[in-house]
């Protein structure tokens, strides 16, 4: 009786501190936008008033589209973004399913070499990668920022989806041996829907640092025709003068695809984060 009572109090608590950190983490966002109708003077004048009456500037907007090709910029984050995701989600799932499921020597070794990649940054191989796709012939592609995106997701994919597909139980897939399906079937309608949860989390985890990385962008792909909407943005950030109602326009358009993103994966997202947290 007293845990029955117990427990709506409890969802109560729990829905009250997710809500708190919910508008704790879009504070900042909500920053970003109100600002981005502000003129330069009304941004460090009063940050934090709304964009009301005189404080009504969206000036911001119109030299994002006008200076610009922010159309394109987005079109090639979305592009970069959804194959990245799409490639690390697929290889990641199959890598971290053939090191849950088939024993062999190595597998222990080579599932910890793939989980160094988590703990040694990839930008530390920078020169490295420049080279390679220098000599590859991508530069200023956005291919070379897909493999460079996949590559970097990878470990963290396999890492995480291997735990939970070695929690797929193990009768499930031996019966669709014996109906006669294929190890392809198995992996594709067996497992890949029981850990969906798991892949909606690597997938949040995954775009952010991709559709905000600068870093990549600059270095293989700085062309106009390659620009990425956060390496656009810095056309608005000078040595000496920086306009900062445009930086903030683009900075709050570039928000909309990852909270669209976010929104789709979001559900899948809490069952991943919360598998095997309560009973």
């Amino acid at each position: 009786m007293s845990v029955a009572r117990q427990s709506p109090l409890r969802s109560v608590a729990a829905h009250a501190v997710l809500l708190a950190w919910t508008l704790v983490a879009l504070f900042p966002v909500f920053v970003i936008v109100i600002n981005s109708f502000k003129s330069r003077r009304g941004i460090f004048g009063d940050p934090l008033a709304l964009p009301i009456g005189d404080a009504w500037q969206p000036d911001g907007y119109a030299k994002v589209w006008l200076r610009g090709d922010f159309p394109l910029y987005f079109q090639n984050s979305l592009i970069v973004t959804l194959v990245s995701l799409a490639c690390v989600l697929l290889f990641g799932a199959m890598a971290a399913f053939a090191l849950a499921e088939y024993r062999f020597k190595g597998n222990t070794l080579m599932g910890l070499y793939l989980a160094i990649g988590i703990m040694i940054p990839i930008r530390l191989g920078t020169v490295a990668i420049l080279q390679l796709m220098v000599a590859s012939g991508l530069v200023n592609t956005l291919t070379a920022l897909i493999l460079v995106y996949t590559a970097q997701g990878l470990p963290l994919s396999i890492f995480i989806l291997s735990e939970f597909m070695r929690n797929v139980s193990d009768d499930l897939k031996n019966a669709g041996r014996i109906d006669g399906l294929s190890e392809y079937k198995i992996f594709f309608t067996l497992v890949l829907p029981l850990v969906r949860p798991a892949m909606a989390t690597v997938a949040v985890f995954t775009m952010i640092p991709i559709w905000n990385d600068l870093w990549f962008p600059l270095i293989i792909a700085p062309s106009e025709a390659t620009k990425t909407v956060t390496l656009g943005a810095q056309m608005f950030l000078g040595q000496f003068i920086s306009e900062w109602d445009a930086v903030l326009a683009a900075l709050a358009l570039a928000i909309l695809p990852v909270l669209i993103l976010y929104l789709i994966f979001s559900r899948q997202l809490i069952r991943g984060i919360t598998s095997g947290a309560v009973k």
